[in-house]
């Protein structure tokens, strides 16, 4: 039971950083490209490769805080759904190019992301 209490109040402050993003995004910029996903999704991904790279220690020893920051934050903040359908929305607006520039920089932000902050643990 305590597992899934992690897991929620984790999901929970990452849903609401998650919405804050959006505001913030919303109330600064008008753009067709879906920044408020990229940003979240980007900093989602700093957030676990940190936690997997370079505080595997602390978070590896520690079931707790890995399914805290891990599954429930992360899993919160990150919104592979609503990229998957702002991409799908741009492509049945005419705006074929915005979606294929958000595919390819958002996959290859994110993997770089993980791949070089998390890199002492590959």
């Amino acid at each position: 039971m305590n597992n899934l209490l992690f897991v929620f109040l984790g999901g929970g402050i990452g849903s609401i950083a998650r919405y804050g993003i959006s505001e913030m995004v919303r109330s600064n910029f008008r753009s067709t490209f879906p920044l408020a996903t990229l940003i979240s999704n980007i900093i989602s991904c700093i957030v676990l490769a940190l936690a997997v790279g370079m505080f595997s220690e602390k978070v590896g020893s520690n079931p707790a805080l890995r399914l805290l920051i891990v599954v429930g934050f992360c899993g919160g903040f990150s919104t592979f759904s609503s990229f998957s359908y702002e991409t799908v929305e741009l492509m049945r607006n005419g705006n074929t190019a915005i979606a294929i520039a958000n595919i390819l920089i958002s996959v290859s932000v994110c993997i770089a992301l993980i791949y070089f902050l998390s890199k002492q643990s590959l």
